[in-house]
């Protein structure tokens, strides 16, 4: 151990001192063993969440490296922390075994036998973890499945009755039971004893044991968002519900601490026994000294819950309670840094050197640099380089065949076909998941914005264009570029209204008096921020008002907007939180936020559709208002792609002038 981090000698009245200045610290659970007064240790938890089995540093829809994410990385972090801190406990959040492609080749498309241990459990055991908790996507598969490979012999319709390879480490999980007997799915809890390092009041080294408590919970949700799965096998409660039944016998075992590992973030909404984010509600349960948060996808501490109810977000204190979200898809590891005193026979926790943090596997960096990313750790790849082949294989499947092209070429001057099936696939979604939950929503109306996210900025070649034939899960990627979950928000007319006023920034006003030529497009206003939007609405966008005044006519299936008419508007996490500063958009109006990703989402429309033609796809919903210009409106695209934009109806745009790059000047004519 290094000796920088040997806890200095206290003279014995500067250690009584110290005891009665922590008089106000939180209890942990009672010790046989007697230790000294002033005794002190520094235990890290470690946790990984959300990994979402992206076990490498690999995007199987571009099929290319991707050194952003990966558990293979936060390996890295896990290894570093390991070096760095003394005494160290690791564990997993849950939603591990399902959301990449490798995850659906192990389930779908050539399931493991019992026999096989699932390659992100492997990966993970390679490491070494210390529990774990079952998250909602654990549930996605089927019962069977998961009993299967979490090595859980459980007593449910379709479940595994015998051991199976499973993960080396106990998952707990106390809020869902088996509607046969009652009884949990999973053990709900379990205690695990390591030997730590401590130090005594006057600095000397001792090796004590330390017998960790940890309690699961998941999302009770799941219960509606895999019923056709679960119905009338599993009945789920509330996580306070859970955790008040099982502490009580935790506590029993006379655990040093106790640790809940909670899939599920934070919100200060009036608690329900079907909340989703019950970890504030949770921190609020006695007997809980360090709370593990997950499937919100978002980092705790953090500035997106600053200002939230007895919440540190710089330190990790929910309601007084150590706490840590550690990201998703192996891009984070979280570290809650607790300082134990001994006090009274027992360890205490000292709120004045305990911290949390989320440590990225790779820093920002500037505009047009490469990220700064931790190396990956080499143990890892190997250990799953057989099931990754196959992987790459799978992404190659045909999902589907399209009749259209679906190009992003002339997204900005109204081809849709890039945005139509993710429109279509988004709003059908938010239709079947919506009334699951809120079942007073179901009569809304569905409209579903979607942006065209490769507009040429990263050079010619940053377009989608998807060729008429057949589909793959590439082909997915292509059409939505980012990784991110689909959300539903509740707006009205006047909201809509607002919303397309902000995504027509995009266009640059014009005057139809000047001579000289006119640039369309405002270069300040990117193009992932021009939301459009379908599902019966049709729109007019006029270039020659000023910003906030363009959207001159706006209808739902030809009935003109009033400002007070209600809709369900589905879109992505981003958007839905104040991405891109759409008014009315701020996160306090999302009624769905699905850890589903939008790209998976397509990817499974596609399939159950098959051919996606005219009438699978929606027309393009707006056009610009006739004007006659003087001189010419023009705009810079890739070179040679006037063909294209004909064949998408767009029969008002020629070409200029080819730049010799792959770039090319072209005009359009709005007086049509």
């Amino acid at each position: 151990m290094s000796s920088h981090r040997r806890t200095p000698t206290f003279p014995l009245a500067l250690a009584a001192l110290a005891t009665a200045l922590l008089a106000g610290c939180s209890s942990l659970g009672h010790r046989a063993q007697t230790l000294a007064d002033g005794a002190r240790a520094d235990v890290a938890i470690l946790e990984t969440t959300d990994i979402h089995s992206n076990i490498l540093g690999y995007d199987y829809y571009k099929e290319k490296a991707d050194p952003t994410l990966g558990y293979e990385r936060t390996v890295t972090l896990i290894r570093r922390a390991r070096k760095e801190f003394p005494n160290t406990f690791l564990f997993d959040d849950g939603d591990t075994i399902q959301g990449s492609v490798l995850a659906d080749y192990q389930a779908l498309a050539k399931p493991v036998g019992c026999d096989e241990e699932l390659a992100i459990y492997r990966a993970m055991d390679a490491v070494g973890y210390d529990g774990g908790t079952a998250g909602n996507h654990e549930f996605n598969y089927g019962l069977g499945f998961l009993s299967q490979v979490t090595g859980t012999p459980m007593n449910v319709d379709g479940g595994k009755r015998k051991h199976c390879a499973g993960p080396h480490f106990p998952l707990v999980l106390s809020n869902v039971y088996s509607a046969r007997d009652g009884q949990p799915i999973f053990q709900p809890w379990t205690v695990v004893t390591k030997t730590i390092e401590a130090y005594s009041p006057d600095g000397s080294r001792l090796a004590v044991p330390l017998r960790v408590g940890i309690i699961g919970f998941t999302p009770p949700p799941i219960l509606a968002w895999d019923k056709q799965k679960l119905q009338g096998k599993v009945t789920v409660s509330g996580v306070v519900e859970a955790a008040k039944k099982y502490l009580p016998q935790l506590e029993a075992e006379h655990p040093d601490l106790v640790v809940a590992v909670l899939h599920g973030g934070l919100d200060t909404h009036p608690y329900t026994t079907e909340m989703e984010n019950g970890g504030w509600y949770l921190a609020g349960v006695p007997g809980i000294d360090a709370l593990l948060l997950g499937h919100s996808h978002t980092e705790f501490p953090g500035p997106h819950y600053a200002g939230m109810k007895d919440v540190d977000a710089e330190r990790g204190l929910v309601r007084g309670v150590p706490a840590v979200m550690g990201g998703f898809f192996g891009k984070d590891l979280g570290v809650i840094k607790l300082a134990l005193v001994r006090q009274g026979d027992r360890w205490v926790v000292d709120k004045r050197d305990t911290h949390s943090e989320v440590r990225p596997i790779c820093r920002p960096a500037g505009k047009g640099k490469t990220p700064d990313c931790v190396a990956l750790d080499p143990q890892i790849a190997p250990l799953v380089a057989k099931v990754h082949e196959a992987a790459i294989a799978y992404v190659n499947t045909p999902i589907g065949e399209t009749r259209v092209r679906l190009s992003s070429y002339f997204a900005d001057e109204g081809n849709m076909t890039a945005l139509a099936p993710i429109n279509a696939a988004q709003a059908d979604y938010v239709r079947t998941e919506l009334p699951k939950t809120h079942p007073e929503l179901a009569g809304i109306p569905v409209l579903s914005a979607a942006a065209a996210f490769r507009t040429g900025f990263g050079g010619p070649d940053d377009y989608t264009d998807v060729a008429p034939g057949p589909l793959t899960l590439r082909n997915a990627a292509d059409l939505y570029f980012y990784p991110n979950t689909l959300a539903a928000v509740k707006t009205d007319g006047a909201g809509v209204k607002a919303w397309l006023e902000q995504s027509a920034r995009r266009f640059n006003r014009i005057d139809p008096a000047k001579a000289g030529e006119q640039e369309l497009i405002n270069p300040r206003y990117v193009g992932y921020n021009f939301d459009q939007l379908q599902g019966g609405l049709a729109y007019t966008i006029d270039l020659t008002k000023p910003a906030g005044e363009r959207i001159t006519s706006l209808t739902y299936h030809g009935k003109p907007v009033t400002a007070d008419e209600p809709f369900i508007v589905a879109t992505n996490n981003y958007r839905a939180n104040g991405g891109g500063h759409f008014p009315g958009l701020d996160g306090s109006n999302i009624v769905l936020s699905s850890p589903d990703g939008a790209r998976e989402i397509l990817a499974r429309w596609i399939e159950r559709r098959q051919h996606l033609g005219p009438a699978e796809l929606e027309p393009t919903s707006w056009h610009f208002a006739p004007v006659r210009t003087r001189g010419l409106v023009v705009f810079q695209g890739a070179a040679g792609k006037q063909a294209v934009a004909a064949a998408a109806g767009l029969r008002d745009i020629r070409q200029l002038a080819d730049h010799g790059d792959g770039t090319a000047t072209y005009a359009i004519d709005l007086s049509h």
